[in-house]
């Protein structure tokens, strides 16, 4: 059984039955709206999905990153995307495409009854050697194994280590959306860093395009006009900003504080109890990596039930190969973002865009390759 529908859940429940086994995945939302913006898939998420099926519908609902990079607000360029040389390196530029999209051809990879919406998961407890109960209110639901897909407020990971301190904010606020009708763009993909402050948009395949801005702000801080508010923050940035706000309705526009797990977990497993996804290793998002170590760990799970002889094996085995590499991953992002969106001394922000103009397009490349290069395990 797999408690959350979203990307990790479902991932989790594909995988799981490409290895034969029977899924059913447990969400509380009664109607799934498939809320969210935008993402990008980097080649480690990709070969994941290809693993588990749905890579080549993903690619071919996906818009290859082949140009953009970083600039200053003025519009002067820090940095140089080459998704040319990222492809030669590793199979694959970095793709966007709609989280809807993605979340989609994941349901589309289960049977309509693997699905139970409208469930909530009050408490998960192993009743027995080979047993975990779910208390869903209303029944009682029994599993050989229970992932734990439920995101960054996971309720299981409370139940399971009480001790930990949970997620806590990370500094950053975020506004995104879709724009209503395509957009004009000369790039697939930008950020621009600006002093304690970050837009960037990923253009989509039918020509729309997702935005976010990353405020360093107190957490909480709520805007009565989003839009108006950006449009004031972003006044004197470079072009397509202006744009992007514009074709953007004030309805699509969401704003979440930005969480992370900063304390590791000690263990992603408990008995017959797996964590996955942001319930395990929540991060920030300045690498873009949070969805596809979900997806790492999706199929790194089904690979090791696969190939154990039993359960508790297969979980001893994800937990050693999933929790260093997704940690290590999480401090990578955090300081990826205090270099980046959070820096706003003058001087600080002078140094660090000094540092990335005299970088090597080469050196670059290799940095990102830290990330990219994973290999998943093959099922079967």
């Amino acid at each position: 059984m797999v408690v959350g529908g979203g990307i990790g859940g479902l991932a989790a429940a594909a995988g799981l039955r490409r290895i034969g086994w029977d899924v059913t995945v447990v969400e509380r939302a009664s109607v799934l709206h498939d809320a969210g913006a935008g993402i990008s898939l980097a080649a480690n998420g990709l070969r994941a999905l290809d693993g588990l099926g749905v890579g080549r519908a993903v690619r071919d609902a996906s818009r290859g990153q082949y140009t953009g990079g970083t600039r200053t607000p003025r519009g002067g360029w820090l940095a140089r995307m080459d998704g040319s040389a990222l492809e030669k390196a590793v199979g694959t530029p970095i793709m966007g495409i709609a989280r809807s999209t993605l979340h989609r051809l994941l349901r589309g990879s289960l049977p309509a009854e693997a699905l139970l919406t409208g469930r909530q998961a009050r408490s998960v407890e192993q009743i027995g050697p080979g047993t975990v109960r779910v208390d869903c209110g209303d029944t009682f639901l029994d599993a050989d194994l229970v992932v734990a897909a439920d995101g960054i407020g996971s309720t299981v990971r409370a139940r399971l280590f009480p001790a930990h301190p949970g997620p806590v904010y990370s500094g950053s606020t975020v506004l995104r959306a879709i724009t209503e009708q395509p957009v004009g763009l000369r790039t697939d993909f930008e950020l621009t860093w600006g002093r304690g402050a970050e837009f960037g948009h990923i253009a989509f395949r039918d020509g729309r395009a997702e935005w976010h801005a990353v405020l360093t702000l107190p957490a909480g801080t709520r805007f009565a006009d989003p839009l108006a508010a950006l449009r004031a923050t972003f006044r004197s940035w470079h072009d397509p900003i202006p744009a992007l706000l514009d074709a953007t309705r004030p309805a699509a526009v969401l704003h979440h504080d930005v969480a992370e797990l900063r304390t590791p977990l000690p263990s992603f497993t408990a008995g017959r109890i797996v964590l996955l996804g942001d319930a395990a290793h929540a991060m920030t998002p300045h690498l873009g990596q949070g969805a596809c170590q979900a997806l790492e760990d999706a199929i790194t799970l089904a690979a090791a039930l696969a190939g154990e002889p039993t359960v508790e094996a297969a979980l001893a085995r994800y937990d050693t190969e999933r929790r260093p590499r997704s940690q290590a991953v999480a401090r990578a992002a955090r300081q990826a973002g205090r270099m980046g969106q959070q820096l706003s001394h003058p001087l600080a922000v002078a140094l660090r865009n000094t540092a990335m103009r005299l970088i090597p397009s080469r050196a670059a490349t290799r940095m990102i390759l830290r990330h990219h290069a994973w290999l998943p395990p093959r099922l079967g």
